[in-house]
């Protein structure tokens, strides 16, 4: 029987961490049921008290305005904010929120060959734009208050007003034909991140960008781009079964729209997005901060 070495040992990289995590539970999983059952109850008694103290940890010190900052700047860190997703203590933002709402009634804009951008938010109210055939169009406004606003307003009860920009953003129409909802006015910082036919039509292909691993799934012209890593774990899901826009991943069985990046089966959680755009055959990313 394979035994992972119980020492501790200095690690830096999240995916070894969750490697050896992930060796642990492919061993308990041959086990009888009652050692089985026993592993699961003291990860449970362990997990529970971890994310106790956590809990405690941020409530103490959030009230401390350097304290805050401290612990805002440590989220940065991949293993700090994949252990505070874990126990729930760190939700996904308000600003990912919105992007969510947006990209779940991005299908049908696209239908019409239009799309939508997020132009600014400053809580209780946000601005978005049509971008494409959706700009301008007489619809729009019907499609505005019967989409986007409905979308964003479900999604996010603390945002009450929503606003409509006027004018085209940033999108060139003789350049990019196709910007994700990811995307907002910043036009700096894009990285190349190899053509569009090199991303099967339906499928998804996993790269590196930027110095981060991620997957870009295409449907058509339309391109959506997350960081290559479940939710759940962390573990990559580019070998995952991919079925109508759904992927599974490999590892545990979570499943994710590829069009919005949401989570069917923990709707609490999401594949963190990237902004994407394609401009001829040429697909650039923009890494979230």
């Amino acid at each position: 029987m394979n035994v992972v070495d119980p020492t501790p040992t200095k690690r830096n990289d999240l995916a070894e961490l969750l490697s050896d995590v992930e060796r642990l539970e492919s061993i308990f999983a041959a086990w009888d049921e009652t050692p089985r059952n026993a592993v699961i109850a003291y990860r449970t008694a362990i997990e529970a008290l971890h994310g106790e103290a956590l809990t405690r940890l941020v409530r103490a010190l959030k009230d401390d305005p350097a304290a805050l900052a401290a612990m805002k700047r440590a989220i940065g860190d991949e293993i700090v904010y994949a252990v505070l997703r874990r126990h729930g203590i760190l939700k996904a933002s308000l600003v990912e929120r919105i992007e969510v709402a947006l990209a779940g009634i991005r299908p049908m804009l696209a239908s019409h060959g239009g799309d939508v951008e997020l132009v600014k938010v400053a809580p209780p109210a946000i601005e978005v734009r049509f971008l494409g055939a959706c700009d301008g169009c007489p619809a729009s406004q019907l499609t505005f208050h019967a989409g986007v606003k409905k979308a964003v307003e479900d999604a996010c009860p603390e945002i009450t007003e929503v606003l409509q920009a006027k004018g085209s953003g940033l999108v060139n129409r003789d350049s990019a034909h196709f910007v994700s909802p990811f995307a907002n006015q910043s036009a700096s910082d894009w990285h190349e991140a190899g053509k569009l036919g090199e991303i099967p039509d339906g499928g998804v292909r996993s790269l590196t960008v930027g110095g981060e691993k991620v997957l870009l799934a295409r449907r058509g012209a339309a391109v959506t781009c997350f960081q290559n890593a479940c939710a759940h774990l962390g573990f990559p899901i580019h070998d995952g079964e991919i079925a109508d826009g759904i992927v599974t991943c490999p590892h545990h069985g979570f499943q994710y729209d590829l069009a919005s990046g949401e989570c069917l089966t923990a709707p609490e959680v999401a594949l963190q997005s990237h902004a994407v755009r394609v401009s001829g055959d040429k697909v650039e990313v923009r890494l979230s901060v």
